[in-house]
């Protein structure tokens, strides 16, 4: 049964360049006759995916190549330029921890918030509240502000979350960065428990060795487009002789 599908995806955004051209330089730009469209990236190319549930897929490639923006797409962060994009089921995405959050509310509000958001009841987070704080190590924060918090807290307790309330499909972008060696050992631990239940699970990750164990299939995405999908080892040593 599938749960994520994309036919035919593109993706055209403006350059950075064009996102930093205030609007004063622009109307200045306008009256002096000098005024052009804004120049475009293509930033995804005909992206066509096909995800079954219970899938582990892994995403590789250089920085650049559109694996995060790929994850933007699936999460409904992002709207493509064209091409369609179906989901099925609850989806928890891990694409930049916290980004979700409140800063002016305490931690145990964005807790309720964020599991709301995510389609549970308040009760259902409220009994949830303590294995997030001891797993995100914040039992001493629960009542503090998240803009009282360090980027790295912030990021722990994205992580606990939605690691927490087990949606059917996880999206990790490179989340095994978070924190020390002892906390990023600690995530992999929580990952591995998806992979014993029937979620999908989607992960961008630089750590080569942990995609060839982890993900039955593994996409090396290049420039926006998918460059090889199958099966991981095959796919990291095509991926390797690129670098």
């Amino acid at each position: 049964m599938e749960v994520i599908r994309l036919d035919q995806v593109s993706l055209w955004r403006r350059t950075q360049e064009e996102f930093s051209y205030d609007l004063k330089k622009t109307l200045l730009s306008v009256l002096e006759g000098k005024y052009r469209e804004p120049a475009k990236k293509l930033v995804l190319e005909k992206i066509d995916l096909v995800v079954e549930r219970g899938e582990k897929i892994g995403i590789i490639g250089a920085n650049g190549s559109g694996k995060s923006t790929l994850l933007k797409i699936i999460s409904g962060i992002l709207k493509p330029t064209s091409g369609s994009v179906r989901v099925y089921g609850q989806i928890a995405p891990l694409i930049e921890l916290g980004a979700g959050f409140d800063p002016e509310i305490s931690v145990m509000d964005n807790i309720l918030l964020y599991g709301i958001l995510l389609g549970f009841s308040r009760a259902e987070m409220i009994g949830r509240v303590q294995s997030i704080l001891e797993f995100a190590e914040l039992e001493d924060y629960a009542f503090v502000p998240v803009k009282g918090l360090s980027s790295g807290m912030v990021a722990r307790l994205g992580f606990a979350i939605a690691t927490d309330v087990q949606p059917d499909i996880l999206i990790l972008d490179e989340v095994l960065s978070v924190g020390d060696e002892r906390f990023k050992n600690k995530c992999k631990q929580r990952i591995e428990k998806f992979w014993d239940v029937n979620a999908t699970v989607l992960v961008v990750s630089h750590d080569l060795n942990f995609i060839k164990q982890s993900c039955e299939k593994v996409m090396w995405l290049e420039k926006g487009a998918i460059r090889f999908i199958g099966n991981g080892c095959e796919a990291v040593k095509f991926y390797l002789k690129t670098t």
